[in-house]
């Protein structure tokens, strides 16, 4: 029988600790949310109250949280079956605060870091041996009040039942789409969605050398591919130029050696200058795009020109498209292609690496990435079979899964009886 958890500690009081904290005590749940000192936890507190974006549905369930301070309270942390490390990227100080929960737990406590990036082997190098079977990875994507995923990565040592138990909780009390990975660097989500977003930051300066503006990237990048209306230089004003370097970083240290990704680590030559001079995005004001007023007080959108290193008037541009595009043989079908069509290749060539099945990989990218489908579901839509075709036409070496599906003989990855096509090549009820 699975445990019930009514209990919940986060480690770390930032966006996410906050966050989680919140769902949790909107669900009811006893939370204690804990951070270095007072003034940062009581910061993390007033958060989630923010009456302009306030994290609870239900004010009133502030009561359900209690807060304090590593020094003074970590000790309370053997009171709570759930344990949540939340605290910043950083694998040294996440490894000394692993050393302190193992320290003050409940020795049937769950433990899980929300880490987005590092793998959990990393985290807990060394550490004793019934850690190594309690802990998991529960990565939540930001905004946790809306994004529906939660990915759920064991280790290598990890009990079933630990996996059992948070999988329901995650589900039935906190309402998220859970999808089980493997404990890889950036996971599922991060693992493709920053191949994409690196791949076509790169692909950017030819396809701006071929007259095709950011405006219109965005434009191809959203609503034609069934993506985020944010496209790609937007989203990445969203995210930070900052965070784009830091997950470039942790993508060189850790990403296997014959990966493709690693080619697009690094940010490109025009975003790089923008990074160092700190524009990174909407935390600074602007980054590839801003929002100023002119003297009639009208607010005007601006893109940045990363040639020219000028701001100017941004065009509306809707791009007359549809998915198709990405086998069209024109500047602006090539362009999708070499983003949008590789990111599509290199999901293909993932599993088993970071997922067993299409199905995780699909859902982690329609629930964390609100792409209208996933990958595979694209490939379907797409004709797999042009899609061939278009790598035998470009002496692209296929992808796994890709391999898989031609030599089984059968036309698409899912089929209307709820199956989707596994490593073997043969049908599976979803």
């Amino acid at each position: 029988m699975t445990n019930k958890i009514n209990s919940v500690a986060i480690l770390g009081s930032g966006t996410m600790g906050a966050g989680i904290a919140a769902l949790a005590a909107d669900k009811n749940c006893k939370v204690l949310l804990l951070d270095i000192d007072e003034d940062t936890v009581n910061k993390g507190k007033m958060n989630i109250v923010n009456e302009k974006r306030p994290m609870l549905s239900v004010p009133s369930n502030i009561e359900n949280i209690n807060i304090g301070t590593f020094e003074k309270d970590f000790h309370k942390i053997a009171d709570y079956e759930w344990v949540c490390e939340a605290v910043v990227e950083k694998l040294d100080v996440k490894r000394e605060i692993f050393e302190k929960i193992e320290n003050f737990r409940n020795k049937h406590s769950y433990v899980s870091s929300n880490t987005s990036g590092i793998p959990l082997k990393d985290i807990t190098k060394g550490m004793p041996e019934k850690l190594l079977k309690d802990v998991c990875i529960t990565h939540f994507f930001n905004p946790v009040k809306v994004m529906k995923l939660c990915e759920l990565i064991p280790g290598e040592n990890t009990s079933k039942d630990v996996i059992k138990t948070l999988s329901v909780f995650l589900k039935e009390t906190l309402g998220k789409g859970v999808v089980y990975g493997k404990d890889t660097v950036n996971f599922i989500g991060n693992r493709i969605g920053c191949f994409f977003m690196l791949k076509g930051l790169h692909e950017g300066k030819s396809a701006r050398k071929n007259n095709i503006s950011v405006e219109k990237i965005d434009s191809l990048l959203s609503k034609p591919l069934g993506l985020p209306p944010t496209g790609l230089y937007g989203l990445i004003d969203l995210i930070g130029l900052d965070v784009m370097y830091s997950v470039g970083k942790n993508l060189e240290i850790n990403l296997p050696k014959n990966d493709i990704g690693r080619n697009f680590v690094s940010l490109p030559e025009e975003e790089q200058k923008l990074y160092e001079k700190g524009q990174l995005g909407r935390k600074t004001g602007g980054g590839f795009y801003r929002v100023i007023k002119n003297n009639n007080g009208e607010k005007l959108k601006e893109v940045y020109n990363l040639e020219k290193e000028v701001w100017q008037l941004a065009n509306k541009e809707n791009a007359n498209a549809s998915l198709d595009i990405i086998l069209q043989d024109t500047p602006e079908g090539n362009y999708v292609w070499n983003v949008m069509g590789a990111s599509l290749l290199y999901a293909s060539d993932l599993i088993p690496e970071i997922a067993d099945d299409i199905v995780n990989i699909d859902n982690a990218m329609k629930w964390g990435f609100a792409w209208h489908k996933g990958p595979f579901e694209i490939l379907d839509e797409l004709d797999p079979s042009k899609v061939i075709d278009k790598c035998r036409s470009l002496g692209i070496k296929l992808p796994k899964m890709l391999e898989i599906l031609e030599k089984s003989g059968h036309k698409s990855f899912y089929t209307e009886n709820q199956e989707f096509l596994n490593l073997h090549g043969e049908y599976e009820k979803i």
